[in-house]
This record gives structure tokens, sequence and C-alpha cells, in this order.
């Protein structure tokens, strides 16, 4: 159990069998007075799911804004910051690795990146609805929710096709000083131009822009964890301060000192669940596990 304030989470491993699948699991339980709310902003990352119980969160997206009222709420894979409120709520989160993309949803994932969406309305979602009936209820037995939500996502039919080479592509990215769009295609042994649709198809992005994503990411979690100055987690591999900064406005979308100044109620419960996922800055003395 971690806990940051009102905000209690719990995160869960998935089974063995259904672990590559899974970024994160976790239960969110938001402990506030009728009417209040908490403010933070969403960092980059895989695809989410969410099932929700009192207060959906109120979310903001380029093309299909989350109206509030959704309790089955999906968020593509990302590569910029989103603002978003929650009430007193409780929250059952699935991160999907691309693998986990690649199996429950099956879909192209740049065609979904960057946004959100209602689950239960949305096709290439909708399929997933019945979580609902077992993840959006009051008083139930966390334990057993879990086990049922995985066999429910045992049984579904994998759709993947490139199971190896998104596992490749996925361990690949967590080397700190992979930073050339050819030593990525080398390490999964494809071609440039099929590592381009491989990402595409199953992360959301082209490989040039997930290598940027991948280093801003580790640094920022970094940053969060640690609490302390920029330049003790800047990745090595940036060229000089002027050029981190300059990669932390493309994604994050304001300078590292206003992200700092920020209160981050949500993102502090999950930052040493972000470094398991992501994987450490270059300059730190360990590989990730």
């Amino acid at each position: 159990m971690s806990s940051a304030g009102p905000v209690h989470v719990r995160f869960f491993a998935a089974p063995a069998d259904l672990a590559p699948f899974f970024s994160t699991i976790y239960r969110i339980d938001v402990d506030l007075p009728d009417g209040e709310v908490i403010t933070d902003y969403l960092q980059p990352a895989w695809t989410n799911l969410r099932f929700h119980t009192g207060n959906p969160a109120r979310m903001l997206a380029p093309t299909s804004p989350i109206d509030g009222t959704a309790r089955f709420s999906v968020a593509g894979p990302s590569a910029s910051l989103s603002k978003y409120e929650l009430g007193r709520a409780s929250i059952w989160g699935f991160g999907l690795f691309p693998q986990g993309w690649a199996r429950f949803i099956g879909r192209v994932a740049s065609e979904y990146a960057d946004d959100r969406f209602d689950g239960e309305r949305t096709e290439g979602f909708s399929h997933l609805s019945p979580l609902c009936d077992i993840l959006c209820g009051d008083g139930e037995d966390v334990e057993d929710q879990f086990e049922r939500a995985m066999r429910f996502f045992r049984e579904c039919n994998d759709t993947s096709r490139d199971s190896d080479r998104i596992r490749a592509a996925q361990e690949a990215m967590l080397d700190p000083h992979l930073l050339h769009v050819e030593d990525f295609a080398a390490r999964v042994g494809v071609s440039k131009r099929t590592l381009e649709r491989l990402c595409n198809r199953h992360f959301g992005f082209p490989p040039r822009l997930l290598l940027r994503r991948q280093r801003i990411i580790r640094v920022l979690t970094a940053f969060m964890l640690e609490r302390g100055s920029w330049n003790a987690v800047i990745d090595s591999n940036y060229h000089d301060h002027p050029h981190f900064v300059h990669e932390f406005k493309t994604f994050i979308g304001m300078s590292p000192s206003e992200y700092a100044a920020m209160p981050h109620p949500m993102q502090a419960a999950f930052v040493a669940d972000r470094r398991r996922v992501w994987g450490s800055p270059a300059q730190a003395p360990h590989r990730p596990k």
C-alpha cells in the first residue's frame, strides 16, 4: 500500500502467465469529503484502463474529452501531460504494456494515442465492458475482484501476431543508452521500416519519438522519487541543460521548474512503480529490475 495524503494506492502483481501484458495493476481509494477534489497531471504512460466507483475522474483530451460520467475510461498511449480532477472515489487501474495492447485490444495504437475514451461507448474497448460488473460495485471484496478480473483477461482471445518482436522492443527500450533508431531496429532484429510499422501499431508512436519520450519519463520519474535537483537526475545523454529543457517542454508542456512547483498528490503514490516500468536514467549505477 502506498499513500500520499487522501490518496491510497495498492499495487497487485499479475499472475505469471499475464505478467508480460500489464505494466501495472492498482486500486486507488481517494478519501475526500463530498464535493472536494484533487487536481493532478497524468504523466506520459502506456495505455490505462480505469474502472470507477464513486466520482469518475474528469479528464481533458484533444478530441474525445471524458465528461465525468464514464465508469470505464481508457487513456491511450500518451506522450504528453494531461490534467484531471478526482473526488471521493475508488478506481481499479490496469496499465497495458504494448504486448497487452496487442493481445487485449489488437487495433492500431497510433489511432488512439494521446487521447481519452469512454470504454463502454467506444468501438475497440467495449468488449472489455463486462469488467464493469466485476470492478465498479460498492462493498466488493478487493481480492475477489482482482481474481475475477484476471480470469476475464485470461479468457480474452489473443489478438497478437508480433509477440516476440514487441517483447524485444520493450526490453530494448529499457536501455538508457539506446539513442538511435538504427540501433533500436538492430536490437529487435528488423529493418527500420518494419520497426516503424511495429511501433505505430502496438506502441502508438514512431521509434524516434518513443526513444525521446522514454528518456524524459525516466528523468521525470527519478526527480519525483528523489525530490532533488534536476541536475542530479538529468540523463547524461542530453547534450546540455538547454537540450533537456527543450525536450521537457516538448513532452510535458511546461518548464521543469514550473512542473516541480506543482503539487502531485496522485503521482507521488506511483513514482516507485514508474521506475520499475520505465527504467533508470543513464547516469544511475544499476539496471532496472
